[in-house]
């Protein structure tokens, strides 16, 4: 046990019975935690880095280019720029297919996480 670890601990029981945990910021709510679960070790630092730098990797930017296009495409009343728009997305989806397929998570990984998500009541 660390000498400082009673201090510490000491200080945080009587913050907490003076209530002053209770005026911080985002009291009473769910914390957000990061999810670098499946991030291996070596590579968590450099996530959080590129996160923080407001960095994605390119598959979450590939991702975000298609929500876009969808968004476009809903919104778009011009049939000339609306084919351009259908195009523009095929191409973004075969990219976006083949880079998870390359990472391992093909038609089947997708077919799978549907379902499971479908057992568990969410949508996909």
């Amino acid at each position: 046990m660390d000498i400082l670890e009673p201090i510490a601990e000491r200080k945080i029981l009587d913050a907490l019975e003076r209530g002053e945990f209770e005026r911080l910021p985002g009291a009473g709510k769910p914390l957000e935690l990061e999810d670098l679960s499946r991030v291996p070790d070596e590579l968590r630092g450099g996530y959080m880095v590129l996160k923080g730098a407001g960095m994605l990797p390119e598959e979450m930017e590939l991702k975000k280019h298609l929500l876009r296009l969808e968004d476009l495409i809903a919104a778009c009343h011009d049939e000339g720029a609306k084919q351009q728009l259908v195009a523009a997305r095929t191409t973004a989806a075969l990219r976006y297919a083949l880079m998870l397929e390359r990472r391992g998570f093909g038609p089947a990984h997708q077919e799978y996480a549907e379902r499971l998500t479908a057992r568990l009541g969410g949508t996909s």
